[in-house]
């Protein structure tokens, strides 16, 4: 996993790396500039389109202005714009990037752009070295990038926004980042998307063992971490190695979580899937899902299970059933919808959950069930209190699911697209979840598999269906992801 650092430490962590690399900061910011070529190219923009990039005075401006040189060469129609008095004082490697423009960029003051211009705005103003409220003198820069009709792009972080922490300034609306190494902690809040545009993680040939001496809690789940965590079975592996879960899911009128659920686990590769449904409702399911056995008791024994899935569909008036499940399950379980709200409204029962257990709010839930939030900062460390308070996992789920684990750490999932905004999607990742706890997975390998295959599955659905996706097909694209990612 990447660990996202924070803008103070990105300074260090180009040091560390110049060092180790034997090179200079000028080459480490030419393979910046080179990184984002090699995905500029694999946008196939036309060249009919003009090039604007507005460069600072500071490192991001020598990203801008390498960049700018690199299109030139490349048979691009590229216009500089100085966002900076004559006379100011450069970093030493956006002078020497600026001193390198060739004679045939044009070079302009950013006032003397001309917002009637059509093509690419490239935004290479303010990088991750702000700090506070930015200068007055960058308002209208930034507004000025904003009032662009064409195509923007900020390189590392919209101009104006704070690597880690809320902004409280104008900030440029991007159509797409292009960061470097790992993500900005901001470029994951919610409340930014609407700077942050498309993000795209650039490589620039740091090598994850340099990580390892900074410090931080977050860290950006790729998918090249899912493979190894994943366990492998035997060719006399039988449907009990495989896992026997119980899923506490649905009521009257809600038959169809329940169903969402017991498919998704087996379509995870769950062995035996017992679904503990109102009796009256059982022809629903048993017709739906076949392989699916179902059960009526509310008092079973539990613990013959290997893993335990609560709440989809439950319905918010089993308080009491809810209880003597926390009381006679002693691993740990999956908890997601209703059962999170009969939590938030009965927190005497947060006490009985399993250690290591794992809770799966959306965002409502999560309010109801930790308070209201100021932003998504304030969100994160209210969330930590709470899984290092209870010993719990805390799935926050929406774009960028964060997943927060007992140990404080944070993990941002990477896979996943607006399309799964959808009714039961959530459902389908609690079948998902409890499926690996059932498989033997730890808590933190089941969330980090089953949140990516999750996400996939989504993106693999709303590629073929777009906005007409629903549930149903995130969950048929489950045994894609396995096929993409070469899970045996």
């Amino acid at each position: 996993m990447l660990k996202i650092l924070s803008g103070d430490q990105v300074k260090e962590l180009d040091s560390a790396h110049i060092q180790k690399e034997g090179i200079s900061s000028h080459e480490l910011m030419e393979r910046a500039a080179l990184s984002f070529i090699r995905w500029w190219e694999s946008m196939v923009f036309s060249k009919a389109l003009p090039v604007f990039v507005f460069c600072g005075a500071g490192n991001n401006g020598g990203d801008g202005f390498a960049i700018a040189r690199l299109l030139f060469k490349g048979g691009w129609n590229v216009q500089v714009f100085r966002c900076f008095e004559e006379g100011n004082t450069l970093s030493p490697d956006a002078q020497k990037n600026l001193d390198w423009i060739p004679e045939g960029v044009p070079n302009h003051p950013w006032n003397e752009f001309d917002l009637s211009n059509e093509g690419v705005l490239i935004d290479a103003f303010l990088g991750v070295g702000l700090k506070g409220p930015i200068r007055n003198s960058a308002f209208p820069i930034i507004e000025c990038i904003n009032s662009f009709p064409g195509i923007k792009i900020s390189i590392d972080l919209p101009s104006g926004l704070l690597a880690d922490s809320p902004s409280n300034g104008p900030v440029v609306e991007a159509d797409f980042t292009v960061t470097f190494a790992f993500p900005k902690l901001a470029l994951l809040f919610p409340e930014n998307a609407p700077f942050t545009g498309k993000i795209v993680l650039a490589e620039i040939g740091i090598n994850e063992p340099i990580y390892e001496v900074f410090p931080s809690p977050y860290f950006f789940i790729q998918e090249k971490d899912i493979l190894p965590r994943h366990r492998v079975f035997g060719q006399f592996s039988h449907k009990g190695d495989f896992g026997k879960i119980a899923l506490l899911a649905g009521s009257k009128g809600k038959m169809g979580a329940a169903i969402l659920s017991s498919k998704a686990a087996l379509r995870t590769g769950s062995g035996l899937v017992t679904a503990f449904v109102p009796e009256s409702e059982r022809g629903i399911i048993q017709s739906a899902v076949p392989e699916v056995m179902c059960e009526f008791e509310e008092s079973p024994d539990w613990n013959r299970f290997d893993a335990l899935g609560v709440g989809p569909g439950l319905g918010l008036d089993k308080k009491d059933l809810l209880q003597k499940t926390l009381k006679g399950f002693t691993k740990p379980m999956i908890l997601d919808a209703d059962a999170i709200t009969l939590l938030a409204s009965n927190r005497e029962m947060i006490s009985l959950i399993p250690k290591n257990s794992i809770l799966t709010p959306h965002l409502g839930e999560l309010e109801r069930l930790i308070g209201k939030s100021s932003d998504h900062l304030d969100r994160l460390n209210r969330v930590k209190e709470f899984c290092l308070q209870w010993q719990l996992n805390v799935l926050i789920k929406g774009a960028y699911s964060v997943i927060s684990l007992t140990d404080g750490r944070q993990l941002f999932n990477s896979s996943g697209t607006p399309y799964m905004a959808t009714a039961g999607a959530g459902d389908v990742l609690t079948g998902i979840l409890t499926s690996y706890l059932g498989q033997g997975y730890s808590p933190e390998n089941a969330l980090i598999c089953g949140v990516y295959h999750h996400g996939k599955a989504g993106e693999l659905a709303g590629n073929q269906y777009r906005r007409s996706t629903i549930a149903s097909d995130i969950l048929e694209k489950i045994g894609e992801t396995y096929l993409l990612l070469n899970v045996l």
